[in-house]
Parts: C-alpha cells; sequence; structure tokens
C-alpha cells in the first residue's frame, strides 16, 4: 500500500473521524460541509451501499475550508496533507491558480481599477470575466481603489524604519485590505499613530493561507519563505507584528506555529534548559518565557502553547523521542523561528485591548447612533482571545453594539472557495443562517474585522459592512475636529 497516495491519506482521515464520531454531534450545527459529507459516505458504505470511491475522497477533502472550529488538530492537518497530495498527482485548474493568488489578482486589477469596475458592473461583459477566470457569473467582486496602498505607503515614509521611543509596530496588511479595502489599512496605521506608537510596514506577500487552503504547497512555502524572516528580524528589532485580518494572523499563529512545541529543537532547548536549572519545571519554563518574549517582553494570545508547564515535562519526558512530534504543516521549518515570530503576532483589536488594559490607549465617543451588530469570524474564534473588538467598542462612549450569531455561524465564504463556480451555492447556503439571525437583529451596520466575511455579507445583504477600525479611526477625527489643538490620545501608547 503507498501510504503517501492521496487517496489513502483521505480514507485515513475518514476513519479517524468514524471511528470517534465526535464531530458526528459537535458539528452538527455548523456550516460546515465536510462532516455532514465524511459521515454521510460512512454511513452508506456501512449500510451495502456503494463504496467510498477515491473520487468520493477528492471531493470530500476539497469540502474543508480550513475554518478551523473542529477541535482535533491532528486531523486538520492531515485533511491538508491529502489535499496537497491530490493537487501534486493531479494539479490545480489554471482557474484556481489565478484565484488563489491575490497579490497577482490584486495587482492586476488595480492596474486599471476603472476599467475593471466597469467591466464587472456591466451585466453581460461582467458575467463573461468572472466564467473567464472561474468565478461564479452572479459573485459580486469589490471595486478597486484608485489610489494604490503601497503609494500612500511610500508617501508617508511608513515603508522605512525610523527610530522610535516606547512601542513599535511592524504592520502586516494582508492581501485583502492591501487591494480591496486599503481605507481598512490607513485607518489601522491612523488608530496606531494616533495612541503615539511607531508603525513600519514592511516589505511582505500574502500570508498564505488562500494557497494553503487550495492544496499548493509549494507556493504556500514560498510565501512563507518569503515572510518569515523579515517577520523574525521585526521581532528580534523590537517591533511588535499586528495585522488588522484575523486570517493572517490565525495563518502566523496557529497554522505556521502547530505542533512546533514538540520539535526535536525545541525539545532540544529544554532538555538543555532542565540540565542548567536541575529539572525544575516553573524555572524551566520561566525561562522559556524569557527567551520566546525577548526583546520587547510582549507576546501574544499563542504564546502559552509554547510555554505551559506540561509541554515542558512533556518534552523532558523520554516518550517525546518517540512520538509523533511537531507534524505540523510547516515541520520543515526552524520551530524556534516559527515559534519566535507566532508569539509576537497580535491581530489588531487584541493588540489595543492588552494597550487598553494598561492604561494606554484612548477610547473616543463613537461618531454613529446606529444600531451595530459584531460578528466575530472563525478564524479569530481560533486564537483563544476572547472577542476583543466587541469589548474595546462596548467600553467606548455612545455605542450601540451587540454580538449576533451562534457559536459555530460561519458566513460561508471559505477563503476564495465562495468565489468558485461549483463551491457559490453551497457558500451562500453555508452562510444563510447567520444573514437570517443578522436580518432578526435589524442593525443600521454590520461590523467584523474579517474582511473575507465582509465581501460575504456585501453578496447577501444590504447593509454597510464596517471594520471596527474604522469606527474607532472616524472618532479619533470627529475628536481632533471638535478639539483641534488637543493632544488627546496623541503619545499615551508609550507608556
Amino acid at each position: 500500500m503507498n501510504l503517501d497516495k492521496p487517496e489513502t491519506l483521505a480514507r485515513s482521515v475518514m476513519t479517524t473521524c468514524v471511528n470517534c464520531e465526535q464531530c458526528r454531534e459537535l458539528m452538527e450545527d455548523a456550516p460546515c460541509q465536510y462532516f455532514p459529507r465524511l459521515f454521510n459516505l460512512a454511513d452508506r458504505a456501512k449500510a451495502g451501499g456503494r463504496p467510498v470511491s477515491g473520487q468520493d475522497l477528492a471531493e470530500l477533502i476539497d469540502l474543508c475550508n480550513a475554518c478551523g472550529q473542529c477541535p482535533c488538530r491532528p486531523v486538520q492537518s492531515d485533511i491538508r496533507r491529502a489535499k496537497d497530495a491530490f493537487v501534486e498527482r493531479d494539479g490545480l485548474p489554471l482557474a484556481t491558480r489565478f484565484i488563489e493568488n491575490v497579490q497577482l489578482v490584486g495587482r492586476v486589477c488595480g492596474t486599471l481599477p476603472s476599467l475593471v469596475d466597469a467591466v464587472m458592473k456591466s451585466p453581460r461583459l461582467g458575467k463573461l470575466a468572472r466564467r473567464l477566470v472561474g468565478v461564479h457569473a452572479d459573485r459580486k467582486m469589490p471595486s478597486f481603489p484608485r489610489d494604490r496602498l503601497a503609494r500612500w505607503i511610500t508617501r508617508r515614509g511608513l515603508d522605512r524604519r525610523k527610530p522610535a521611543q516606547g512601542r513599535k509596530v511592524a504592520y502586516f496588511v494582508g492581501c485583502t485590505a492591501r487591494y480591496m479595502f486599503p481605507d481598512v489599512a490607513k485607518a489601522t496605521i491612523e488608530v496606531l499613530e494616533r495612541n503615539g506608537i511607531s508603525v513600519y510596514v514592511p516589505e511582505q506577500k500574502c500570508c498564505g493561507m488562500p494557497t494553503y487552503l487550495e492544496g499548493d504547497k509549494p507556493f504556500t512555502l514560498d510565501l512563507v519563505a518569503a515572510n518569515l524572516p523579515v517577520l523574525q528580524q521585526c521581532v528580534e528589532d523590537g517591533y511588535d507584528i499586528v495585522t488588522a485580518c484575523p486570517t493572517c494572523s490565525f495563518m502566523f499563529k496557529s497554522v505556521l506555529a502547530r505542533d512546533a512545541q514538540f520539535s526535536p529543537a525545541y525539545r532540544d532547548r529544554i532538555r538543555a534548559l532542565g540540565v542548567e536549572l536541575e529539572g525544575k519545571t516553573e524555572a524551566i519554563a520561566k525561562q522559556l518565557a524569557a527567551e520566546v518574549s525577548a526583546p520587547s517582553g510582549r507576546t501574544s494570545s499563542i504564546a502559552p502553547e509554547f510555554l505551559a508547564s506540561w509541554v515542558v515535562n512533556y518534552n523532558l519526558g523520554l516518550h517525546a523521542e518517540t512520538d509523533r512530534g511537531d507534524v505540523g504543516y510547516f515541520a520543515g521549518w526552524d520551530a524556534n523561528q516559527r515559534i519566535k515570530v507566532a508569539a509576537h503576532v497580535f491581530e489588531l483589536g487584541e493588540y489595543l485591548g492588552v494597550l487598553h488594559r494598561e492604561g494606554g490607549l484612548h477610547l473616543p465617543p463613537m461618531v454613529t447612533s446606529e444600531k451595530l451588530s459584531y460578528f466575530p469570524p472563525c478564524h479569530l474564534r481560533e486564537q483563544n482571545m476572547g472577542r476583543p473588538w466587541l469589548d474595546l467598542l462596548g467600553e467606548a462612549p455612545r455605542t450601540d453594539i451587540s454580538p449576533v450569531g451562534q457559536p459555530m455561524d460561519c458566513c460561508g465564504l471559505g477563503g476564495i472557495m465562495g468565489f468558485k463556480k461549483d463551491f457559490h451555492a453551497a457558500s451562500l447556503a453555508m452562510g444563510r443562517g447567520l444573514i437570517d439571525r443578522i436580518e432578526e437583529a435589524a442593525p443600521g451596520r454590520i461590523v467584523t474585522e474579517c474582511l473575507a466575511c465582509r465581501v460575504q455579507f456585501m453578496q447577501m445583504q444590504e447593509k454597510p459592512v464596517t471594520h471596527p477600525v474604522e469606527l474607532l479611526a472616524e472618532a479619533y477625527r470627529a475628536e481632533k475636529a471638535r478639539f483641534p489643538l488637543s493632544e488627546i490620545g496623541q503619545g499615551r501608547g508609550s507608556q
């Protein structure tokens, strides 16, 4: 039996899930396409129906959109491994290769944005253009900005390091904000600077989530190879890495560093500390924390996964030599580098929340008096940090904001999956329950930090959709207009 054969890998995942069956009930209320199909295939075969074929397995694996909501991390990794194997053997359609390269799409469409918008808004030409690139004819496309964000960043000198006192941030923009919603990126920079934080926008490529999702492992690894050393250098230079995109932060914090704490390199460091500190678990964990948090002394919500006492004890044990160890998607990369970067990546709301708890964030009165419905996206919920934006905006004066949706709700877009012709209908069906709950809440505006969710909400309903940082930036501008000579909010982040 060829253990690397795609069908073998996919069947192994299926066997694991069928033997456990926890997700048969756990994911019952989730708008997940993968598990219902998995158990349907298993039940059909068990009842004597048609056996599960290789085509069934390929189609099953393709239904997982890496939302991260299922509880079994090894299964998540094994699904990706099977997907990669199918793509390595069978290839990807040309249209998918184009759509997954979000940077290329952004650059191409951003070169002549007026022409692209005119074509996309034309009933006949728009549908034809979508079909040519593999996008469903009914998928609404956001308008591409006239002024490229890169030029705005260069004009402001944000692509160059500057001497800074106090906190300084390396801002990872993300493709959707860079090429489709630059006002979110500008608002992010404005809010950080308003609180006395120096902002630097380093050279960067796509975080890799779209290509990871599609099973294009070589492309994904190329993107990581470009980003990881740059981000590590930012960390070593004392920068906190901040992104306003929860998918980018999920990629760097949860996917990139998955299982790195069980790698031989990390185990060897723990064992060396064990000798130095006479096996005292608490002392070893404390020293590890100091090393991981240096030089800024700050770490994000993912850091406890690498620093817990049980991780130290596990790596000190003899069984760690023979266990599966670091089997994550990026196991071939330096584990200490992955941990270092992951522990210093903050989602923007998380970062501002920490700043607020330390007394360094100024929260002005909100400008809008609309009823706001806040939706926490899937990739945010998987980062173990609560709902920082909901907490922040809830504390801001004159804000009427409430969460909307059930714990397992998903907008349904699934990265680029919702743009594909074959997945469009399923994408809308996945998001239908959430949209119904939003309509029942009857807000004046929807608030979410996920720009992919924003695209889906724009597809399925008419309410305006806003990133929470845009609300905060708008409040700062209004406050500045009322008190033009005031220094409120300036410099407080340097505390």
